[in-house]
This record gives C-alpha cells, structure tokens and sequence, in this order.
C-alpha cells in the first residue's frame, strides 16, 4: 500500500533496552491508577453502593483482562515489532485493516497527551484558583515533551518517584479510614434514591481501566517483547484489578454516600495528610499518563512510516538513542495544536472510543488465531479463542453503553478509512490471519457439503474455460463468467501441450499472470495452467481432475478452434466427459456490439425438448440476462415444427413450462417451408441476435468428422452462439426442480424429442439432418 515513497528507517541505535518492570509494568500500571480512581471513585461507591461498585469493578476488569490475555497470546506467539497495537492488527489483519485503526490510534495518542495535560492544569486550581489553564497545559505539554525527548528509559525513570507518590496515597487512605475515624456508611437502598443508572455510572468507571495498551506501545525499545509484553502487562492488570477492589472499600467505610457523591476530592478528607499526600499521587498519575501517551504516539507513527502510511521521513531515529525524534516532534505539535479545541469532553469521549476499538481488533485476531487452527499459532500464554471472541464483543458493547453517538462515530471513521485503504494497492510481505480463517470456512463448509447430496435444486454452473492464451479468449472467458453470474465457480485454465521439465517458462509464475490478466479485466475467475500430454487429452484429464470435494467443474467451455480438426477431437471429448455428468459447451464468440438507446439485447433459443439439452439452454439464457450487460435482454424460445399438428403440440407444451420455470421468454413455434433446411431456417431467423442457444447432440462413435462439417456451416451464418450439450446428472430438472416440484412430467415432452437442434431428424422437424 503505497501512499508515500520509500525510506530506509534509521538504524535503531540502542534504544531497545528495557526490561519488564520499567518497559511495561511501570507505564501501564501508571496509567491504569489515573485521575478517574482519585477524582471520580468516590462518585461512584456513592451511588451504586458498595456492592453494585464491586460489580462494575469486576466486569470492567474482566474485559481489560481478557484483553490483556489476548495480547499475551499474540506477542508470544510472534516477534512484535515497533508500533505496538497497529504492529499486531497489521500483521494480523493486514495492512489495510491495521491502518483503520492505526491511524486514529495515533491521533488518539496525540489527544490523550493534551488531554492528561489539560486534566493537570485544571487540577492546580485546587490550590492556584486563577491559574490560566491554556497556558498552563501549554507549559505541561511541553514538559512532557521534553521528557519523552530525553528517551523512553530516562522518561520512565522519572515515572518510578510517581509510582512511589500514589503508593503513598493509598497508604494514606488505608491510615485514615483505620486510625482516622470512618465516616458512617449509609444503606444501599438509601443510596440508589436519586442515582443515575447502572450502566451511566459504568461508562463513567470505564476509562479507569483502559491503559493496558501503554508497555504493549513501547514494543520496539523492549529488550525481550515477547517475554515482557506479557508478564509486565498482566502484572499491571492484576495490581491495578486487586487496587480498585480495595479503594472503593476503604471509600466506603470512610465516608458516607453523601459526602462520597458530591466532594470530588473525598479522598483528601479521608486520608491522614490527606492534602499534602493525596494530591501528589493526583498530579504524578496525571502526569504519568501524558507521559506515558508521548511515548506511545510517535512510536505508532514510526511504525505506520515504515509500511508507507506516513511521510518516510517520520521513520528517522536519533543516532544514539534510536528515539523516532521527528514523529515525538510532531507528535508534540499536534498536542500543542489541540489545547485550541477548547472544550475537550466530547473529544475524550471519541478518544475512549477509539481505544475500545483497538482492545476489541486484539482480542478478535485471538480469536481468529486461535478459530482458523493453523498450525503456526503456537503461543506460550494459551487462550481458548472462545475467551477473546467474548473479551472483542464487550469491547464492542461497552462502546455503545459508554456513549452510542461516539462509539458509531468512531467505528464509521474507522470503516471508511479501511474502505479508502481497501481500494489502494497494496504490497505486503508477510501473511495475516485473513487466509487462515478463509481456509478453515473452507474447510468446515466442504465437510458439511460433502454430507448433503446434490439434487437438481442445488445445481450451480461451476465452469471450466478452455483456453491456449487467455489475453486472445477474453471474449469467451466474459460469457463464462456471464453463464455463471456469480453462482458458481469459473475456472480458466490455459493448456500447454509438452514436457513439464521442458518448458521455458515457469507455470506458477504464469498462473499468476493469468489472475492478474482476470481483475485488471474484472472477471471473477480463477487462473489455472495445465502442461497436457496433448490438448486433446487435457481437456478431459484437467476436468477430471478440476475442483474439491463437492465444488468440481461440472460443465466445460471451449471456443471454437482454428484448426478444423482440432473441432473433432472436441466432439470426441463429449462421450468421456457425459461419462464424469459434466456438460460441454462449444462457443462461437463474435466482438458483441455495444447496447444502443432503445435497443433491447435479444438471446434465441432454438428448442428441440426438455428431455436432452433444454433445460440447460434455458438456465444458460436466463442466467445471461441476469447481468448487467444484458439486463432487460429479451429471451426468445424458438423452435420449427413440421406440420401445423406438430406446432400445436409444442406451442402447448412450451406455454405450460415457461411460467412454471419463472423465466420471461417469447415463445415461436415456426413450421418449416417447403425446401428450405433446418440451416437456412435458423440463419434467416437469428442473423440480428446478440447470442444463439442450440442444442448439441452427443455424435455416434466414428461420425464425429461428418457431424463436426455441419456444426460448422450451421455456425458460419450466425452472430455469436453456442452449441450445448447437457451432460449433468439432473437432465430434465434444472429449470423445473423447485422446492416441492418434481421436474416436468415426461408426457408434456412430446414424441421423440432429443432436445438437440444439431442430431439425427425426429418428429419437431428441428433437426439439421
């Protein structure tokens, strides 16, 4: 996917040297134990009550859990390069899915370092009422800054006395509510009078628990991801789960819900030096975040510079320190640019959004890892895939109960985004789980397949195209893939008469050129080479052999041969392959003119019965017509009759059958004039069509040169037609079998029908003889 030029990434330095404790646990559980457990705990127990609190609690934890699961499972399953979350949906989903969510993700990076900085500046107004809060976040953004500037081990260093103020904090907190005196707990019942409602409070709480992603984003600088990753980031998530199950109960036995609902800073009142303890641990976690958010942004950056989705340039590094020096640099502007948005609330909603989404991708690729059984996905920390599927699908609901107008919005800006991405090339190197879960629906369908027996209601036109050269057929390959539309399987397969050890050219590398030959022509088709013995012999060796378990060719398509001899050989061919039920199709294509204003596409049919090739030729039109090429096309059943008794006899026939097969056809039953052939007839009648269906009938055993002679002077007076021989097992039922219907009855077919307009002559006088 090439949206910007190459450039060669700066050399990593030395920047990859962090360890567990300082490169994942340190900056998620830092940003775990944020402004929401100070500032908004304390709202919540009053409300809900203890119980109900401990509830949120648990499912709250319960999904950043199983997301941290999921993201161990990845990362020791795979090296997990720079960029973090975008590294794993990328390889996983691939690129184009990867920057969906990528991108936002880095904006929401940005977001979040001006948020936690303006979060910081409003904050001071506690004991500096007058504090201008733009200027301020201004100077903390770039305090931040500075800090991420000096290299993420330096930053996170810093962060170690912050972890050291809330510990102290809670320390604190757990003195005062056992040495201080605790305040008077109040019913539950008494609680929830007035409250807002469960889930109300439960999209407030949530966020609290959304920093599990911080190490994960820090996956270039790690010593060993795929140890750290893992044990730093569950750590983090078991510490941060065992804290908010001990605050909202210290909360609770230390203050009453009155005072726990309406004092945001309770925790000052509570705790021993509350103040002077509690607003440290306040300002460091707030601080911690934004920190932890500089880091992260233009490491995701970097990493979306390096697959082309940025400017190259954004990959340069320090050379000392492997720090992405220009993303932090715009990284740090766009924050700068953000303390102008002003009012910054509906923005943390769309950013909290945004990150959900991430949580639900990484949870989903386990689940798709693990679903598509594919034998490469053999991580260390094991997840039955059942777990991350339900851990994505509360991601997904927490999303629409946080805030529903938000969390579309964001899914919509994502899905746009991956639609922009889909339609751009693409070139990457590595596989994704996409082919693995492909295969496994493969697989599982062609089992449950192989269980159902194939009656003529689910008869569907898997086709197999003949060609020697397919830029020379395309015309042939369109009404392939016209004949099919879009129900069945189409299969081109060039055939190359020779040795396989002898060829001059490589047949994969051909096949692929075939495929690319299809989409830059929009066919829907699968490319195939096949070195034949002979063509002859290939045709039917290859459609013997063409499809899997259920979903194999059942009818042949050739084009009409140059060379005279070659066209017997063909007709040959009809015997072996009525042997495998498969049908064979002859096609003579002409250059189709283009549809003119007020003009209606005309496809004829000659009919010769039911009983033989009919009811293929029927289904073949209908389906023609059912593109968009040929929509609106009129279908005309024809057919010549001897005497007038006959012509009654079909008419009869042919008005009672096309309104039970539900296709819009005309119906003309001619008699044929004295001294004229069936030949002349046919040419006279279909000269102007856009398309000819006859029938074909299967030649006798050592006729097949003189039958291959009429075959061609019928052909040669005729625009593009088709001579159709019906080899499936279902002969009679195509078009009639629906569900509850049998077929047409053999009576309504008439005396002697072979349903071929090129066999030996019979009753209908629609014969060639």
């Amino acid at each position: 996917m090439k949206l910007f030029p190459a450039t060669k990434a700066a050399p990593p330095g030395d920047g990859r040297k962090l360890g567990t404790f300082l490169g994942v646990f340190t900056p998620t559980i830092l940003t775990i134990l944020g402004v929401i457990m100070y500032l908004r705990f304390g709202w919540v127990v009053g409300n809900l009550g203890l119980a109900k609190t401990i509830l949120v609690v648990l499912l709250a934890n319960g999904i950043t859990l199983v997301t941290a699961l999921s993201l161990s499972a990845v990362a020791t399953n795979t090296r997990v390069g720079v960029g973090g979350a975008y590294y794993i949906i990328s390889r996983s989903l691939g690129l184009e899915i990867g920057a969906a969510i990528g991108l936002p993700l880095f904006l929401c990076q940005v977001l979040s370092v001006t948020l936690y900085a303006y979060g910081f500046a409003e904050s001071l107004r506690i004991i500096w009422p007058g504090i201008p809060v733009p200027a301020a976040t201004v100077v903390v953004i770039l305090g931040v800054g500075y800090l991420a500037s000096r290299g993420a081990g330096f930053a996170l260093k810093t962060q170690l006395p912050v972890m050291g103020m809330i510990g102290l904090s809670l320390l604190a907190l757990i003195a005062g509510v056992f040495f201080g005196g605790a305040g008077e707990s109040v019913e539950a019942t008494a609680v929830l009078a007035d409250s807002p409602g469960f889930w109300t409070i439960f999209a407030v709480f949530f966020p609290a628990v959304t920093g599990i992603m911080a190490g994960l984003s820090l996956s270039g600088d790690l010593r060993d991801p795929k140890k750290s990753i893992p044990l730093g980031t569950l750590a983090a998530v078991l510490t941060g789960f065992a804290i908010y199950l001990l605050v909202p109960t210290l909360l609770w036995t230390g203050a009453d819900a009155v005072l726990l609902r309406e004092d945001s800073l309770v925790w000052t009142r509570i705790a021993v030096l509350g103040p002077w303890l509690v607003l440290p641990g306040l300002w460091g976690a707030i601080f911690s975040s934004a920190v932890g958010s500089a880091l992260a942004g233009p490491r995701t950056l970097q990493a979306l510079a390096m697959d082309r989705l940025a400017p190259g340039w954004l990959t340069g590094t320090g050379a000392h320190d492997g720090e992405p020096r220009r993303a932090l640099g715009l990284t740090i502007g766009l924050a700068l640019f953000a303390v102008l948005l002003g009012e910054l609330n509906t923005v943390a909603l769309v950013v909290t959004m945004f990150f959900l989404t991430v949580y639900g991708t990484i949870n989903l690729v386990a689940a798709l890892e693990g679903l598509s059984g594919n034998p490469s996905w053999r991580p260390k920390v094991r997840v039955h895939w059942v777990i991350p599927l339900l851990g994505a699908l509360s991601c997904f609901a927490a999303m629409l109960l946080i805030h529903a107008p938000a969390g579309i919005t964001a899914l919509v800006i994502e899905l746009g985004l991956w639609i922009f991405l889909a339609r751009r090339e693409r070139k990457a190197d590595w596989g994704d789980v996409r082919r693995d879960v492909y295969e496994a629906l493969i697989r599982w369908a062609l089992i449950r397949l192989s269980h159902r027996p194939m009656t003529a209601r689910n008869w569907r036109p898997h086709i197999l195209v003949f060609v020697g050269r397919v830029e020379r057929r395309l015309d042939l390959v369109r009404f392939g893939c016209w004949f099919g539309e879009n129900r069945g399987v189409l299969t081109v397969c060039e055939l190359v008469p020779g040795n396989l050890l002898d060829l001059t050219f490589d047949p994969p590398r051909r096949q692929k050129e075939i495929e690319a030959v299809l989409r830059r022509e929009a066919l829907v088709a699968f490319g195939q080479v096949s070195v034949v013995e002979s063509v002859e012999k290939g045709v039917v060796a290859v459609a013997q052999a063409n499809g899997i378990a259920g979903i194999e060719s059942n009818t042949v398509l050739l084009g009409w041969p140059d060379d005279p001899e070659r066209l017997v050989y063909f007709l040959r061919a009809i015997h072996k392959l009525r042997r495998l039920h498969q049908s064979f199709i002859l096609g003579k294509v002409k250059p189709l003119p283009p549809g003119r204003e007020g003009r209606r596409r005309t496809v004829h049919v000659w009919w010769g019965g039911l009983q033989q090739n009919g009811d293929l030729m029927l289904l073949l039109a209908y389906l023609l017509t059912r593109n968009p090429e040929w929509r609106g096309a009129r279908i005309r059943v024809l057919s010549l009759a001897s005497n007038l008794l006959a012509k009654e006899h079909t008419e009869r026939i042919l008005h009672r059958l096309i309104p039970e097969i539900r296709i819009e056809a005309e119906i003309e039953v001619k008699i044929k004039e004295e001294g004229v052939s069936v030949h002349e007839a046919i040419h006279a009648e279909s000269a102007a069509a856009d398309a000819v269906i006859l029938g074909l009938a299967t030649p006798q055993i050592g006729e097949e040169e003189r039958y291959a002679q009429r075959l061609r002077e019928l052909a040669e007076g005729l625009p593009t037609c088709f001579f159709v021989n019906n080899g499936s097992l279902f002969i009679g039922e195509l078009v009639t079998s629906t569900e509850g219907a049998v077929g047409t009855p053999s009576a309504q077919r008439g005396p002697g029908w072979s349903g071929s307009t090129m066999g030996r002559g019979n009753g209908n006088g629609a014969q060639a003889d």
